[in-house]
């Protein structure tokens, strides 16, 4: 027995590895929308994963069969070496220079971690380099190892160099060339804890070391205050110094020590110290607004509209000019109506000086300072570069919808220039199940053209989450009438700067 084992030590090794190869191809066959969305989310080949996915099955079973057949056996002995060669380069890539290691692969191997998984490719990249040795040497008794260990080695080197290449390249198109491929961290959050709010009219107001502030449009004169543990919840009514204006949308903000109400179609601006539940008037018709960022206790960034052509514009109020308003109209870029196809979200970038303006329907979101000087354009990772609306001019100069348009971001929070943006888009190789019980978050850095990568947020209905909020470790959600605090896994907090 032993002697025949010895005998057919290659054939034995080379119909083994085939019967893997058969294995790990029917598994994949089998679960092929799963094995694309995995291989998806591969830190290493993420940006190839459509044509890699067909590749290894056809690969796999290609060498499978020729493995079988004496006169292509030496052949596929060597093909195997090579795939074998890189997908041990693969796992130890992921080991040590991935940006996360993902979960492990399913089928026999789902239970092996991924440094098992590791030295198993290794014993079975010495098998078949073994067994290459062995059978060449059988065929060619005075034949030296020279030139099937040459060849055997520039396969390995080949295999693992194309690997590496893959990896580079993939990097850069997933990072900075992104072909609408989303990557998404393993257990990114921890929800961990929850607040039943009652109703669903609340919204983030502001946020400093403990304590969360809240609106309510239903109620826009109540203060919320909540402790970031999500424990106690107190309720200040706001008492304003000169109330008789017929308000149609009064929102809250806060940026310590001062709390602001503003009604941009007033137009009114109000300031209160956060120790006091008096507000007192700062401007009254200064200028008309959609949108308002505090800038300082003086200053805000707005979104405005130019008075002689009705369209969409940036602008800042300085309190302490005597030119309070100046308009920046080449911030938003227009592509068809200057309205709605730049209709997007200002929102501040906490921990910096700096602002975001968002674009809803186009993948793209401005960075600007406190001056209002454009520091970059970025793009979001889906491929809707043109706004996809129509509108009819009206004579009165406003313009109208004509259907509805598709959204491509919805929602938006940034912190210490992580943009966590809230997308409306599926992206390639992802799941539907995912998307109908999930909210997806991307993840920019706002110092360069980078994507980091996203999350999910589990809910219901996505369209039930009305409000997003980063701050330090912790993101909160509010989904419905609850409020919700998530805490985040150094997978992410690392991308802080």
């Amino acid at each position: 027995m032993k002697k025949y084992l010895v005998k057919d030590y290659a054939n034995i090794v080379a119909y083994f590895i085939a019967l893997l190869f058969v294995y790990a191809a029917m598994s994949k066959l089998l679960d092929f929308e799963n094995f694309e969305v995995q291989l998806a989310q591969s830190p290493l080949l993420s940006a190839y994963a459509g044509f890699i996915s067909y590749a290894v099955i056809f690969v796999e079973l290609l060498l499978a069969l020729l493995l079988c057949l004496p006169n292509t056996q030496i052949i596929a002995l060597y093909g195997s070496l090579g795939l074998m060669s890189a997908f041990t380069i693969y796992i130890y890539l992921i080991l040590k220079y991935s940006d996360f290691v993902p979960c492990s692969c399913g089928g026999i191997l789902e239970k092996l971690g991924w440094t098992e998984h590791l030295i198993f490719n290794i014993v079975v990249v010495l098998l078949i380099f073994t067994a290459i040795l062995y059978r060449e040497r059988k065929q060619n008794p005075l034949k030296k190892f020279t030139l099937p260990l040459s060849i055997s080695v520039i396969t390995i080197i080949i295999s693992c160099g194309v690997v590496v290449l893959l990896f580079l390249s993939s990097e850069h198109i997933i990072k900075r060339e992104n072909n609408f491929v989303r990557r998404f961290f393993p257990h990114p959050i921890v929800k961990t804890a929850s607040y039943d709010l009652k109703v669903n009219s609340y919204y983030f107001a502001g946020v400093d070391k403990n304590r969360i502030f809240l609106g309510n449009y239903s109620s826009p004169l109540t203060f919320t205050v909540l402790d970031t543990t999500l424990s106690s919840m107190k309720q200040i009514k706001i008492q304003l110094d000169k109330a008789d204006y017929n308000f149609k949308n009064l929102e809250l903000r806060v940026s310590a020590p001062f709390f602001y109400l503003y009604d941009g179609s007033v137009p009114v601006i109000y300031r209160g110290r956060l120790d006091d539940s008096v507000a007192k008037e700062i401007s009254y018709k200064d200028a008309y607004f959609t949108q308002l960022a505090v800038i300082d206790s003086t200053k805000f960034a707005l979104r405005t509209q130019n008075s002689r052509n009705r369209k969409y514009v940036i602008a800042s109020l300085n309190l302490a000019q005597a030119s309070k308003v100046k308009q920046y109209p080449d911030i938003l870029e227009k592509q068809r109506d200057g309205v709605f196809d730049v209709d997007g979200r200002l929102i501040g970038n906490m921990g910096t000086d700096e602002f975001i303006y968002c674009y809803s329907y186009r993948n793209q979101f401005i960075i600007l300072n406190k001056n209002l000087d454009v520091l970059r354009r970025l793009n979001t990772i889906d491929t809707i570069k043109t706004a996809q609306i129509v509108t009819t001019k009206l004579k009165d100069g406003k313009h109208k919808m004509n259907a509805p348009p598709l959204q491509v971001n919805d929602l938006g929070t940034a912190y210490n220039k992580v943009f966590f943006n809230k997308s409306n888009l599926m992206g390639k190789h992802e799941s539907k199940n995912s998307w109908s019980n999930s909210a997806v978050i991307d993840m920019y850095n706002t110092d360069k053209q980078e994507y980091f990568g996203s999350f999910y947020i589990e809910t219901k209905r996505k369209t039930e989450i009305s409000n997003l909020l980063a701050f330090n470790q912790f993101f909160f959600v509010i989904s419905g009438k609850n409020l919700i605090k998530y805490q985040f896994r150094n997978t992410i907090t690392r991308y802080y700067q």
